[in-house]
């Protein structure tokens, strides 16, 4: 295959990962990107890179998650190298904590299932005295947890600023403040055309709709479909703190700062990123109930942001049938699955290898499929 021009509509993690991917092989890449007028989803990102409960009940899904993660360091690594910013990655494993004893065993069945169905998912169930043991700062109210290795964490606005150097290092062309609203085929050279609210365009043979809840619009225009919908999650963070979490958890993490991220909360509320005081307490109360040395600790800042979810939690990843040479590619885990996106997605989507097998079970047909029922708990 041979290298095209390629538009990526969307900039955040999802798109810049992809462009970048593209663009590390030879494309020729125009990113345009929202800026601070998008839903940004990364804002709100938790910042995890994790393997466990991803994929229950999809077996593709989660064979793309255990293996998204093993790119992870090269591409923290590359990007260090190429860019000079850290990432901050550790993947070193990560916990799940639970905080009654049914919750904790239903959490190790499921564990048991993803990897009795791909293999090469290890994890681990902890009563309370086993977790204490690796965790001495939970508190008494935690019943136990579980524990995967090839869980961790990264500075999730790191990477994407990463990212974004990265693909101006790679000579890629980065639009910002640019709201597309239509996509089209225009002309006998089968170009794809993006016009943005403003009357510019721009003309590439290839485009990939990354753009996160814009997606539900855009994607019809080229034949695909994308019933993505808003999720806002709500985030805490505290003052520095002396290092007690050395593992990132399901309920909070500390940063190589020293701040504690406590989060998330998961609301349906359309497009309102606002905060509120019910989630912000919440938040804080369990917080405090997983690591009781958080009793003390002042808030310093409380955001709200919009995940972009699918009926299934599941990714989309397609090239139209009907417009070759577009696709769609949207998914709520920008951050665990940044590398794939970048290693696998970005070649494909840029033209310069074959569709990664399987890869049918993420088109977004199977939402229309009226004998199958769908619920986007992750």
């Amino acid at each position: 295959m041979h290298a095209e021009e390629l538009i990526v509509v969307g900039g955040g993690l999802v798109g810049a990962a992809i462009a970048y991917g593209a663009a590390r092989a030879g494309a020729a890449v125009t990113l345009l990107d929202q800026g601070d007028i998008a839903h940004r989803a990364s804002r709100g990102n938790f910042g995890l890179v994790w393997v466990q409960s991803k994929g229950n009940g999809f077996p593709r899904y989660a064979r793309w998650s255990r293996d998204a993660v093993a790119y992870w360091p090269q591409l923290a690594k590359e990007l260090l190298d190429l860019t000079g910013v850290d990432v901050a990655l550790e993947n070193s494993g990560g916990f799940w904590i639970g905080f009654s004893d049914a919750e904790v065993q239903e959490r190790g069945a499921m564990l048991g299932q993803i990897d009795d169905a791909i293999g090469g998912v290890p994890y681990e169930v902890l009563d309370h005295r086993e977790l204490k043991a690796r965790l001495p700062a939970i508190g008494p109210k935690v019943a136990g947890g579980t524990f995967c290795p090839l869980d961790g964490q990264v500075n999730p606005l790191m990477t994407l600023h990463a990212l974004h150097a990265g693909l101006k290092k790679h000579g890629a062309r980065i639009f910002s403040s640019v709201d597309i609203a239509t996509v089209a085929r225009r002309g006998s050279r089968v170009e794809f055309e993006a016009i943005s609210k403003d009357g510019q365009t721009w003309q590439a043979p290839r485009i990939v709709l990354a753009a996160g809840l814009s997606n539900r619009e855009l994607a019809p225009q080229v034949g695909l479909h994308a019933p993505v919908s808003p999720s806002r999650g709500q985030v805490l963070i505290t003052e520095r703190l002396k290092p007690f979490l050395p593992y990132p958890t399901n309920k909070a993490r500390q940063t190589g700062e020293g701040t504690v991220q406590l989060g998330s909360s998961t609301e349906d509320v359309g497009l309102d990123d606002s905060t509120t005081v019910q989630a912000i307490e919440t938040l804080a109360t369990r917080g405090v109930a997983t690591f009781p040395i958080l009793a003390t600790s002042r808030l310093v800042r409380a955001w709200g942001a919009l995940r972009v979810m699918t009926p299934d939690g599941a990714p989309i990843y397609q090239e139209s049938s009907s417009h070759p040479g577009a696709f769609v590619a949207t998914s709520h885990s920008g951050v665990s699955l940044a590398a794939a996106h970048a290693y696998v997605l970005g070649p494909w989507m840029g033209g310069f290898t074959k569709e990664p097998e399987d890869f049918g079970e993420f088109a977004g047909e199977r939402y229309l499929d009226p004998a199958r029922s769908f619920s986007n708990a992750h």
